[in-house]
């Protein structure tokens, strides 16, 4: 219960109950807090903000999706380290980067919070950091799972987030995830009809997605050097574009 600590008394003409006052008094305390904690976050945003120009000269890559999709997974399984995963919304909340080697090419690889639909905009503020990644990446690594029964959905609130951060003509790899998970009969909308396959959703997304497709069970390891082998030319052709003369790739 709120307000528990409040003195409580009968109220009558010409009387003022105790609690009114300590109410105002914890009014003022719960502002002042707010007020400090804004000021602790605009803190860190300048942290942020010195430690991006500091990683400038890497190339940046994102990973972005819907909350829940497995980012973490794959962030574990590309850099080798232990970045807390877990199946829940919003499992991590702030945004990790590591530096990845593929080959002889270096690059950052950010850890995003999962987006939602109609994020509240009182929360938008508190991942700026998270959405100042997205905007800054060279490549994003657009992470689907595609076990989920409403995973085109997914798609769509993701691509109008990038949209509306100015993100969705940044070069993009899409990543179906999770399919070892997938079952035909969660898919199933016509009953009448045959279920739609693994195979019709790959071969339906190669033919319509603009970017380039790949799909892979990061847990079971199951086309994650594919999904490598596809992520280092993407980063090389970046890397060779900003730097020709660098003798690292040649």
């Amino acid at each position: 219960r709120l307000w528990t600590h409040l003195e409580r008394q009968k109220g009558g003409i010409g009387m003022r109950g105790p609690g009114e006052s300590q109410i105002e008094t914890d009014r003022r305390l719960i502002l002042n807090k707010i007020s400090l904690l804004k000021e602790r976050l605009k803190l860190i945003d300048r942290q942020n903000e010195t430690q991006r120009k500091n990683r400038q000269q890497l190339i940046r890559v994102a990973l972005v999706g819907y909350t829940n999709v497995g980012k973490s997974t794959i962030m574990n399984m590309l850099s080798k380290s232990e970045v807390f995963a877990e199946n829940k919304l919003f499992a991590t909340l702030d945004t990790t980067v590591r530096k990845v080697v593929i080959e002889n090419v270096p690059f950052l690889l950010s850890d995003t919070v999962g987006f939602i639909r109609k994020l509240p905009h009182h929360l938008v503020e508190c991942f700026k950091s998270t959405l100042d990644e997205v905007r800054e990446a060279d490549i994003l690594i657009h992470v689907v799972d595609v076990s989920h029964p409403n995973f085109e959905d997914q798609i769509r609130t993701v691509n109008e987030t990038l949209k509306d951060l100015g993100a969705i003509d940044k070069t993009m790899i899409t990543v179906f995830n999770k399919i070892d998970a997938f079952k035909p009969e969660d898919h199933n909308i016509n009953t009448e009809q045959e279920p739609i396959t693994l195979d019709d959703f790959r071969h339906s997304w190669m033919a319509k997605n603009n970017s380039p497709a790949i799909f892979i069970s990061a847990t079971q390891k199951e086309n994650v050097e594919e999904f490598r082998n596809l992520l280092y030319d993407y980063v090389k052709q970046v890397h060779t574009a900003r730097y020709p003369y660098d003798n690292l790739l040649y």
